[in-house]
């Protein structure tokens, strides 16, 4: 069976050795491939390639925004320290930011695979860094006290219909914000076994 192809939301194959994005809709698009040599980068007028063994550490994690509720996010850094980012998601137009879900992930994860392969000594790590994390999940606790509060306020005072409008807040907040922080837990991970989490 010949291995199945998904395309990219400009219609272009996504086997899984190249992607490319838009960052920005004034933005220059992205271009990535990956070679026999190594990571082929190419942003506007600078590109370079990433032999795998120079490839340092990737950090793959989850980054919602406004336009799109399901964006993905791998950061890559080399020995010398610079650094790329890879979007699941691309701009077309003033109004429109489209997902790459299927090209994205197959690039991601021959992009591990190709590591892997070269024998490399890639530090991977996912989600946010355990400090501004542990910070988060504080500020949030004492929101959710502060939540819980008033809630027990409204309901002892008989004031109903402020304890429904907080208790469906408090249920939309915590949909959104507690899938952000479950996907984003600090980890480590392998290069055999990427986290299904943190890739779309």
């Amino acid at each position: 069976m010949p291995p199945q192809i998904h395309t990219t939301a400009d219609g272009a194959p996504a086997s899984g050795t190249s992607y490319s994005y838009k960052a920005s809709l004034i933005g220059m698009a992205q271009q990535f491939d990956l070679t026999d040599d190594g990571l082929s980068w190419r942003i506007g007028d600078k590109q370079s390639v990433w032999p795998y063994a120079s490839i340092a550490s990737i950090t793959l994690s989850y980054r919602p925004v406004s336009m799109q509720s399901r964006r993905f996010r791998a950061d890559i850094a080399n020995q010398s320290g610079q650094r790329l980012a890879i979007l699941s998601t691309t701009w077309q137009t003033i109004a429109l930011m489209t997902a790459q879900n299927e090209s994205y992930r197959a690039f991601v994860t021959a992009l591990h695979r190709r590591l892997a392969q070269a024998d490399s000594k890639v530090v991977l790590s996912g989600g946010m860094r355990p400090l501004p994390y542990a910070l988060s999940a504080g500020v949030l606790a004492i929101v959710a006290l502060a939540v819980a509060g008033l809630l027990v306020r409204a309901i002892t005072t008989g004031a109903n219909a402020g304890a429904l409008f907080l208790v469906a807040c408090a249920a939309l907040f915590g949909w959104q914000t507690g899938g952000f922080m479950w996907r984003n837990k600090p980890r480590s991970y392998t290069l055999e076994a990427l986290p299904k989490e943190l890739l779309p």
